[in-house]
């Protein structure tokens, strides 16, 4: 958006000794500090609860979409079948649509105003889109309570962040299932949205944030979404299929900088990477496991139905709360990691998009 509007004469105007430097790498760098500044506040103040958090607009986009399409009264099963995915799919394609086409026009207006309004609002942005601080939080507050041997506090503050059933769940299928999600987010939450905001702006991030929240809402394999659903959850695991791999590779030397075996989460990465119902959520999984040399997977209840998923890792020993904490350092300095290659793609594809305007 900086290279659509004046916003560049702004600086300029204010700091004029800006116009004597090299424009290309300048303006790549600004533009880039949105992203970096995002960052370090979710770090370290993650998504307060006075700001609205655009999720909650998205999921409340996602619902009224699902009211207006959702089929009902409708007779012929195979008729009703394809009218289930169409209607999803229209769920699935407008909605992201939507939001990232929104948050273009917000922030071209925004950046058409003044410079600092534009990057205020980019930079709000890219904070409330990255979660790494949040998923923090949230599982660190499960192993607090296993920790208290709550278990019952622990299973509900679990039944916040996963699909499973928890109430049955003992102590170490808690802290298994908190080392997951975990993992799992590593790539949803923090790799994946600092990839796309990379490459297509803050745009695109919402896009994204947009696509995995319809997932997380409607991609069940239950009587009411099977086929509604079918369609975004097709979408996110396309979206994520880049991003988990990347997430993945990552968080392999962020394995050995923090301490642990590298060439064991290698080693089970390379062999049970594809062990999951999901193409992606066993890339970060099985470097987790293998890098804390437990067992992650393995059979659970969804709805009251019993789900099998094969097992990733190897039982080496079992799994306790301090993993939890294990786990969200992997998941930090993945998320560094992760920032650094956002901000040399992002570097590279402003000098690239400037020397092409040139």
């Amino acid at each position: 958006m900086l290279l659509l509007t004046d916003a560049w004469s702004d600086l300029t105007r204010i700091w004029p000794e800006l116009s004597s430097y090299g424009s290309s790498w300048l303006i790549a760098t600004i533009s880039v500090l949105p992203l970096i500044i995002g960052f370090v506040i979710d770090f370290f103040a993650g998504d307060p609860l006075w700001l609205p958090h655009p999720i909650r607009l998205i999921g409340w986009l996602i619902t009224k979409f699902e009211l207006l399409l959702y089929p009902t009264d409708i007779k012929g099963r195979m008729s009703s079948r394809r009218l289930y995915l169409r209607r999803g799919l229209a769920l699935a394609v407008l909605v992201p649509l939507i939001i990232g086409g929104v948050t273009c026009l917000l922030l071209l207006a925004a950046w058409s105003l003044h410079f600092f309004v534009g990057f205020m609002l980019e930079t709000v942005l890219c904070w409330l889109i990255i979660a790494a601080r949040s998923l923090a939080v949230e599982t660190e507050a499960v192993q607090t309570a296993l920790e208290a041997q709550n278990l019952s506090e622990a299973r509900k503050r679990l039944s916040w962040l996963v699909g499973r059933d928890t109430a049955e769940l003992s102590a170490e299928e808690v802290a298994k299932a908190a080392v997951e999600t975990t993992a799992e987010n590593t790539t949803d939450g923090v790799v994946a949205p600092l990839l796309f905001m990379a490459l297509f702006g803050v745009g695109g991030g919402m896009l994204y944030k947009s696509i995995n929240t319809i997932d997380s809402m409607i991609g069940y394999k239950n009587e009411r979404y099977l086929y509604f659903g079918r369609a975004g959850a097709i979408i996110d695991d396309l979206a994520n299929f880049l991003p988990s791999r990347m997430a993945a590779l990552l968080m392999l030397p962020a394995s050995g900088l923090l301490g642990f075996s590298m060439h064991k989460a290698w080693n089970i990465f390379r062999r049970d990477r594809l062990k999951h119902l999901s193409p992606n959520s066993a890339q970060t999984e099985s470097v987790c496991a293998g890098a804390l040399g437990i067992q992650l997977g393995g059979a659970h209840f969804y709805g009251g139905r019993i789900v099998d998923k094969p097992t990733i890792g190897d039982l080496e020993r079992v799994t306790e709360p301090e993993d939890i904490t294990r786990a969200n350092k992997l998941m930090k300095l993945t998320s560094f990691l992760a920032l650094l290659l956002a901000i040399t793609l992002r570097l590279l594809l402003f000098c690239a998009i400037i020397w092409w305007m040139a």
